[in-house]
């Protein structure tokens, strides 16, 4: 199969499939590319957001990745340049009509290969979600996007792993060996008539977590016929920066890729090795997301900093506070493994200030608890929200 194959299938099928005027009751979020987020991971909450972000969405498809990240921005009252760059124009014509739609401004659309991002740069920010593991030399748009960045630049992607999308590959070879140079539409209906046939021990239908096959055409399309598609563990995926100059900064949910709640001591594996184990262990990833810099600059997050601004992500405060006062501790539910953190009920009243607009320092003193007692509570709410992806330091809608 060839690129123009997969080209084809976006013009038919744009993805994910998405309907404009639904942007005026919703905005999807998730992860990579919430400014929050970014900003702990890639600068460690150290960006002058005074300062325009210019963003490259590479492979924007549809536009999720795009509307989250235009319009955080333009709720927050941050200045931004964003370039949306993909092959489909049927994808593209989708973006700008959602983004018409929320009046979101400072957006260039083009339409072309991620292999030619260097040529609207350099960006600081690049989004490539679900992208690269669609192209016949991923490592050349791993490379590409690179070089597009400016020196203090970074990376949010996506990549699809292998053991939670079990079923899928043997799926796709089939189809493309009975249906190749069948036209899109065509080898849809084929392809479902197929699928309705296969018996229940396929490894595909008892894997519970897929499920973009029963949300569309698009996604039955993307998920079971895709032409060009392969996975990467994530010792792959490290592999593919490494080639590409960059380096693995972090991941929104950091506790899945540790395995030591399931074996105790890992001593004596380096950060990849413990990561793999914990991905084969677990064997549930459908997904890889990673933030990325240059090697050699890496920005750690400013864990437990009195000057550090707390965020929390899909959690309201008041809420939060309220369990630990009453438990003494935070659960927390993800990828079908639940992770309980000890937490401190004292740690409850420092829990409730946090507003996206506070320092830490500020929330100590409006506590009133000396420095110390402080940080050893605070480390706790860290360890587990921090872990979690629940909680992320920046400065974003600081000021």
């Amino acid at each position: 199969m060839t690129q123009s194959d997969v080209q084809a299938q976006y013009e038919a099928y744009p993805y994910p499939e998405r309907k404009p005027t639904d942007e005026r009751k919703r905005l999807i979020t998730g992860s990579p590319s919430l400014p929050v987020e970014m900003d702990h991971w890639l600068w460690g909450r150290a960006r002058d957001w005074s300062q325009p972000l210019h963003a490259l969405i590479a492979g924007g498809g549809t536009g999720d990745g795009l509307m989250q990240l235009a319009q955080t921005l333009t709720d927050a009252g941050r200045p931004y340049q964003i370039t949306y760059l993909d092959m489909s124009t049927a994808a593209r014509r989708i973006a700008e009509k959602r983004a018409a739609i929320r009046k979101l401004k400072n957006i260039t659309f083009v339409t072309g290969s991620l292999l030619d991002a260097g040529q609207y740069g350099p960006f600081d920010y690049i989004d490539c979600c679900g992208v690269l593991h669609h192209l016949p030399d991923p490592q050349a748009g791993f490379n590409a996007l690179a070089q597009a960045l400016t020196p203090q630049g970074g990376i949010g992607l996506m990549v699809y792993a292998p053991h939670g999308r079990s079923g899928v590959y043997p799926l796709q070879a089939a189809f493309n060996q009975l249906l190749q140079g069948v036209e899109p539409r065509k080898r849809l209906k084929r392809a479902k008539a197929i699928f309705e046939g296969l018996p229940d021990a396929h490894p595909f239908k008892r894997n519970t977590r897929l499920v973009d096959h029963k949300q569309g055409d698009a996604g039955f399309y993307d998920l079971l016929l895709h032409s060009s598609d392969r996975p990467y563990t994530i010792t792959e995926l490290m592999g593919a920066l490494d080639g590409a100059g960059l380096e693995h900064v972090g991941s929104p949910e950091p506790m899945l890729y540790d395995p030591t709640k399931l074996v105790g001591d890992t001593e004596g594996l380096d950060q990849t090795a413990k990561m793999q184990l914990a991905e084969n262990l677990r064997g549930t990833f459908k997904t890889h997301v990673a933030y990325a810099r240059r090697k050699g600059d890496v920005v750690a997050p400013p864990m437990g900093q009195g000057s550090a601004i707390p965020h929390l992500r899909n959690a309201p405060a008041a809420a939060l506070s309220a369990h630990v006062a009453k438990t003494g501790q935070i659960t927390i539910d993800t990828a079908g493994e639940a992770f309980t953190f000890p937490v401190p009920k004292s740690a409850a009243p420092a829990i409730a200030q946090i507003t996206g607009t506070q320092t830490l320092d500020a929330i100590r003193q409006k506590v009133g608890q000396e420095a110390e007692t402080f940080q050893a509570l605070w480390s706790a709410v860290e360890d587990a929200l921090c872990g979690a992806g629940m909680m992320h330091y920046s400065g974003v809608r600081a000021g």
